[in-house]
């Protein structure tokens, strides 16, 4: 139970690998807040799931990128469940799929601007408790496609990247307080995100992974739960690829 007597956040956590992260945190004996933005009924299913194993969870509203509503959630988990030892940044800013020539600019600032700005006001919210308590771990959940871009993924990669080297400056920052900061990058994840994709593309990149196949939530859940737990407590400013191995430093 390696997450025994903590409270974590997942934002983002009504689908995909939020929820399935929010499990396996819950699984490992942590209180959970399961953020949501719109689908409040999704969100409810996942604490559902999550109490009907004996785990803890509720659910909290709040559009992450806007600063009041983070310090909003905040109280409101602090409230519920208690001090924050765990932050997971997993919410997801949706985008065009498009070539650059063909890309518009509000919709690249808002996927640039919406992804940093959840990580940015999320970690206003939480991280000064965690100082205050000199101990916690912030989990940014980025993409391989920060490090290995895609045809039609320009303003994904952007963002991607751009949460990368906030992470690293934030490792940077909080290594003194105690405050953890680390990267998983997934490669493929079957969510509801890649459910565009093509079965052909699907087996493409399975059969260019030498694990044979793309990922699923679960798979990224693990490296999670790892880099939140004690068991991690000497890693920080870290990039986790979780891609079965086509993603290799």
């Amino acid at each position: 139970m390696h997450m025994r007597g903590k409270v974590a956040v997942v934002t983002g956590a009504s689908r995909g690998i939020g929820a399935a992260t929010a499990k396996r945190l819950a699984r490992h004996g942590a209180a959970v807040a399961v953020n949501y933005f719109q689908n409040g009924t999704a969100a409810g299913e996942v604490v559902a799931a999550i109490r009907e194993t004996g785990g803890t969870a509720v659910a909290v509203q709040a559009d992450v990128r806007d600063a009041g509503q983070c310090e909003a959630m905040a109280r409101e988990v602090a409230e519920k469940l208690g001090n924050v030892d765990a932050l997971v940044l997993n919410a997801a800013i949706s985008f065009p799929v498009a070539p650059f020539l063909k890309f518009q600019w509000d919709d690249f600032r808002e996927k640039f601007t919406g992804e940093l700005a959840a990580a940015f006001f999320c970690c206003k919210a939480f991280v000064p408790g965690m100082v205050e308590r000199r101990r916690g771990s912030v989990i940014a959940v980025s993409s391989g496609l920060s490090r290995q871009p895609g045809e039609g993924f320009c303003a994904h990669s952007t963002a991607k990247s751009g949460l990368d080297s906030f992470a690293k400056s934030l490792a940077l920052e909080l290594g003194p307080f105690g405050v953890r900061v680390n990267v998983v990058a997934p490669g493929l994840t079957l969510t509801d995100a890649t459910s565009f994709l093509t079965q052909k593309e699907k087996d493409g990149t399975a059969q260019m992974t030498p694990l044979k196949r793309v990922g699923l939530p679960e798979d990224v859940a693990g490296a999670v739960l790892f880099l939140a737990s004690d068991e991690a407590r000497f890693i920080t400013g870290a990039y986790l690829p979780v891609s079965g191995g086509i993603q290799m430093p």
